[in-house]
């Protein structure tokens, strides 16, 4: 398939009805952190960008919401695709994207990059997506906070070290700061910024 034919498809089938259904998971998601969404609209992005990690740019990103690529994805058929699907405007500038998707496999850059909000406004900041090989089998993390009855267990695979360093960092920012959410193939859940995140003692 040509890179031109990959940008044109893969979308939604019914626009609406899977954006309404995509986006009342990712606000479940945020309301409880942790919990394991799967994705139900059968969308095909381009690779390296999974199928929940497209559902989610489907729904969120639009011609008001400038996005973030790494180059990996910059240089993919998923610049076009999200172009011609959201006419979500790409930027360069960490610090102007509205949402930024990384790679699997990729480092993380300091959180401190993208847009935090501001005390007025802290709901301007960044939603960061970061693709992962997997969301369970990982190391295990405790999460708690707003949300979350005690504590919630998850075990990504593929989170880099220095995550629970530069989330620890972001959470300081708190109400400013970004919030994230982790995608696996159909896959994803959410960690708002008011959620604290430690490392289990196995």
């Amino acid at each position: 398939m040509s890179l031109k034919t990959e940008a044109l498809t893969g979308g939604f089938a019914e626009p609406v009805f899977h954006a309404q259904s995509v986006f009342k998971m990712l606000m479940d998601g945020m309301a409880r952190p942790g919990t394991i969404q799967t994705v139900q609209p059968d969308v095909a992005p381009p690779v390296p960008l999974g199928i929940a990690a497209g559902a989610i740019a489907l729904t969120l990103c639009d011609h008001d919401t400038p996005v973030w690529l790494p180059q990996g994805l910059a240089k993919s058929a998923v610049s076009e695709w999200l172009g011609f699907h959201t006419g979500a405007p790409l930027t360069t500038e960490k610090a102007e994207a509205r949402f930024a998707f990384t790679e699997a496999g990729t480092a993380l850059c300091p959180f401190s990059l993208f847009a935090s909000g501001t005390q007025e406004y802290p709901d301007r900041s960044t939603t960061l997506i970061i693709q992962l090989p997997e969301l369970e089998g990982g190391r295990r993390l405790a999460l708690m906070g707003p949300g979350i009855q005690s504590v919630t267990e998850v075990a990504p695979v593929g989170l880099p070290e220095t995550f629970l360093r530069l989330w620890t960092e972001n959470r300081a920012l708190f109400p400013r700061g970004i919030d994230i959410v982790l995608t696996s193939a159909t896959r994803f859940l959410c960690l708002p910024r008011t959620t604290k995140i430690t490392a289990t003692e196995i």
